[in-house]
């Protein structure tokens, strides 16, 4: 955590945005100033801002080829290699990870920069005269809604967790804030941010130079998703209080949208580079820019498996973004989905199915592989499947069919009646809550979204078994039969937990 510190103290966030283009990706470096004298304009604000941003961009963090920390811990991903790299990327899938594992300690500490951030940005806005205390107060609205979502990742992953709120500006500060914090009380703050960001100017949805800002729709949609995993995951009483919070935000964006059914948006358009800014479905992505060496979009070329040009014009030299065996047997026969988002490499040194969900192979993008994708990280299909599984807990059993149909609708699959009547289907998903499971695990692969929604899904005895029951042929060297209680959370990476091993206590079986 003082390494964390360090990083926000130097302001390395202030980034360059005019009011009229969307150049928020040009990067300013301010490490010469302190933080202090540092907030002086709007426009300083802004840039303070917009560092916030950028710090989701890194892999490190939840951008683009951050998945070895969500879709590589579920079922989805894998790898076979557990000699790289001292076999550390390898734990992930083998749960095996161990506290000293670096790559998680860089995930904790990416996390804590952007918390950071944020806590600066909210330190220090109110010393600014602003022109218009709207936009002052939408500032505040963007920065409070990153900070719910990375403490959102947080108590996900790790349970109890420091929650620091304010800027952090000497060494009695940070040994203050040195301690885990309970996660209902990490939940209350997370709620509190999101209400302030549903409460101010901000509009329901940007557009234009702003995609990839915070709105209200996605203010809602995170909210809802909020409610639905404490209602879940949570042991506080409250879980009918919570589903109906989860019902209200969940519908409440889905009725700010600008669509009418979701089949009338091809899944296709959901990731076609072409229509980032022009896609209805999309809620809030995090931006690359096509064709720039230093901001684009490295996930199509890196998931591209050798011999293939479905991703990127640039020419691959492994075996791209392995896909378990267990996800290409989860796609039903017909899904357009599977042949969108999955392809079998035929290479000598693959054989095997690798991830074409992104691509990008225009020229602007070309050899080098400076694709211009955007990783979504809320989509309307995402918030229909939760409505979906909402509806199902408060026994609204119809209302949950129609809401899962309007996605099986647009993969071109039977109806959840129809499919019933299948013995392959009903087998497999005997009941309504694992034929949402299988529904979401189809319709958002590879977008970090699996972890969490087996964590939502089953209570961990029923994770183990789970894991227990499947076919271990589908998962390489990553041996299932790691799988424990233990591996509900991550553990606290060894460089926190020694800072103070009694208030940074670590999680149980590490």
């Amino acid at each position: 955590m003082k390494k964390q510190i360090t990083i926000i103290l130097a302001l390395a966030a202030a980034m360059g945005l005019s009011s009229c283009s969307k150049n928020f990706l040009n990067q300013t470096d301010p490490n010469a100033i302190t933080v202090g004298d540092y907030f002086a304009t709007e426009n300083d604000v802004l840039l303070a801002v917009n560092g916030v941003y950028q710090s989701l961009r890194s892999e490190n963090c939840i951008g683009e080829n951050s998945g070895l920390f969500t879709e590589e811990r579920s079922d989805n991903t894998g790898r076979n290699d557990n000699q790289s790299n001292s076999g550390e990327p390898f734990q992930f899938g083998d749960f095996s990870i161990l506290p000293s594992n670096t790559y998680l300690s860089r995930h904790w500490l990416a996390l804590y920069e952007t918390v950071s951030r944020a806590n600066t940005v909210l330190s220090n806005i109110d010393k600014v005269t602003f022109n218009n205390e709207d936009t002052r107060a939408g500032y505040k609205a963007e920065v409070k809604f990153l900070r719910a979502l990375i403490y959102f990742h947080l108590v996900r992953k790790w349970g109890d967790v420091p929650l620091v709120t304010k800027q952090l500006s000497t060494t009695a500060d940070i040994s203050a804030n040195t301690f885990r914090t309970k996660d209902t009380a990490v939940y209350s703050q997370i709620i509190a941010d999101l209400q302030d960001v549903l409460a101010s100017p901000l509009p329901n949805f940007q557009t234009g130079a702003n995609i990839g800002r915070i709105s209200k729709a996605a203010g809602n949609a995170l909210l809802g998703q909020v409610y639905l995993t404490m209602a879940t995951t949570i042991d506080d009483g409250k879980r009918d209080e919570h589903l109906a919070q989860a019902n209200t935000y969940l519908s409440a964006c889905y009725n700010m949208r600008n669509f009418g059914q979701l089949k009338e948006i091809p899944y296709t358009d959901v990731f076609d580079v072409s229509k980032k800014t022009s896609c209805p479905e999309l809620i809030l992505q995090i931006v690359y820019k096509q064709g720039d060496a230093t901001y684009s979009s490295s996930i199509a070329a890196n998931n591209q498996a050798k011999g293939e040009t479905i991703n990127s014009k640039k020419e691959a030299t492994g075996v791209g973004g392995n896909v378990t065996g267990d996800l290409v047997n989860e796609y039903e026969s017909g899904d357009l989905r599977k042949d969108y988002s999955i392809k079998y490499a035929n290479a000598s040194i693959v054989k095997d199915w690798f991830i074409t969900k992104f691509r990008d192979t225009s020229a602007a993008a070309g050899t080098n592989g400076y694709g211009g994708n955007d990783f979504i990280l809320i989509r309307y299909a995402d918030v229909i499947l939760m409505l979906a599984e909402v509806n199902m807990y408060q026994g609204n059993n119809t209302a949950a069919i129609q809401y899962l149909d309007m996605v099986r609708a647009r993969a071109g699959m039977p109806d959840y009646a129809t499919s019933m009547m299948d013995a392959a289907y009903s087998a497999k998903y005997p009941t309504l809550k694992l034929a949402i499971l299988h529904e979401r695990r189809s319709e958002l692969a590879f977008e970090n979204h699996r972890w969490y929604d087996l964590l939502r899904t089953f209570t961990t005895d029923e994770l183990i078994s789970y894991f227990h029951a499947k076919d271990q042929a589908y998962f390489g060297n990553a041996r299932l039969s790691n799988f424990s209680s233990k591996d509900r959370y991550y553990p606290i990476p060894y460089d926190e937990w020694k800072l103070d091993p009694v208030k940074m206590y670590q999680n149980t079986g590490y």
